[in-house]
């Protein structure tokens, strides 16, 4: 009797699982044709929203991105207002998990790599400045000055903490709180004259392109383990990948890089291009990237979905 339930159990998971696929091969409901996306108001999310949705135009879907504060993201993934989130940084919003992940479906990682920490230019680094404990050695190269973001940002507030303490001989430093861009005008000032600086830096930003620079290690303790690293993962409101297998399935083959993103957001950041034009000049210049996207994936009525998309972005079908 435990033998046969345990046959017809695994008989209707395979059923399940042949029937998901053949779903996704035959392409997906009209109900899913429109597909939602929620952005924190991040250029990083920015970028991986518009670079999924310009795939999915060309496989006949269409789409909609909602800015959405991320505890509101993450309401509207448990209320099925919103049908997909590309910017769940961990171990960040581990709070949020904790609160919503019986709510939403973990479909996978799709960067890794990323950064949050101090960095210093790649002649200061191999001078000798490598971690967060040389800072203080070499207080006068740095004129005692650490340079951060927007006033108000927890980066900023680590940094302060950081100098209030003495904490790796930095007591009497100073840190100069700016924008983003007057931080890395700033930056881009002292490597032409070859001067020492040290600044918030973070992947993926075009920064990590434009600038020869290095990550300091040691500060584990304020912006956490592997240089503030973090892993993104791709969110969907519960139960989406069984309603809509094709779009789950995409989903499931996306994976950026820090590199891919970093160069998105450049055309968007220091070109002043929208989001969904850098992304397809990024893919018409890297269509190769489509083959592990686009593996066994479908049209919304159900035809190849590589060509369907190259054909979209004029691209060569070879």
């Amino acid at each position: 009797m435990h033998t046969n339930m345990k046959s017809c159990l695994g008989s209707a998971v395979l059923a399940a699982s042949l029937v998901v696929a053949a779903s996704a091969q035959a392409g997906d409901a009209e109900q899913c044709k429109l597909v939602r996306f929620t952005d924190p108001g991040w250029t990083d999310i920015s970028v991986t929203n518009a670079l999924a949705s310009t795939v999915l135009d060309g496989l006949g879907y269409q789409t909609s991105v909602d800015l959405l504060a991320v505890p509101i993201g993450f309401e509207s993934l448990k209320k099925n207002e919103i049908d997909v989130f590309l910017g769940n940084w961990m171990p960040a919003q581990q709070a949020f998990i904790d609160k919503y992940g019986s709510d939403v479906d973990n479909i996978r990682a799709n960067l890794e790599g990323a950064k949050f920490t101090l960095a210093v230019p790649k002649y200061a680094y191999d001078a000798g400045v490598q971690s967060f404990a040389d800072l203080g050695k070499n207080a006068d190269k740095f004129s005692h000055k650490i340079y951060g973001i927007d006033p108000g940002a927890p980066a900023n507030g680590l940094i302060q903490k950081m100098i209030d303490a003495g904490e790796f001989g930095l007591d009497g430093w100073r840190l100069v709180e700016s924008g983003e861009q007057a931080m890395l005008s700033q930056v881009r000032r002292a490597v032409r004259k070859q001067d020492y600086i040290v600044y918030l830096g973070w992947a993926p930003h075009p920064m990590n392109l434009h600038v020869d620079m290095a990550y300091l290690a040691g500060g584990d303790d304020y912006f956490g383990p592997d240089y503030g690293g973090a892993t993104i993962h791709t969110l969907t409101r519960k139960g989406y990948r069984e309603y809509c297998p094709n779009v789950a399935a995409l989903l499931n083959n996306l994976q950026f890089s820090v590199e891919m993103e970093s160069a998105v957001m450049s055309g968007i950041l220091d070109d002043g291009k929208d989001a969904p034009v850098a992304a397809r000049e990024w893919l018409v210049a890297n269509p190769d990237v489509l083959n592990s996207w686009l593996g066994g994936i479908s049209t919304l009525d159900g035809k190849p979905g590589l060509e369907a998309v190259k054909r979209h972005l004029g691209v060569n079908e070879g």
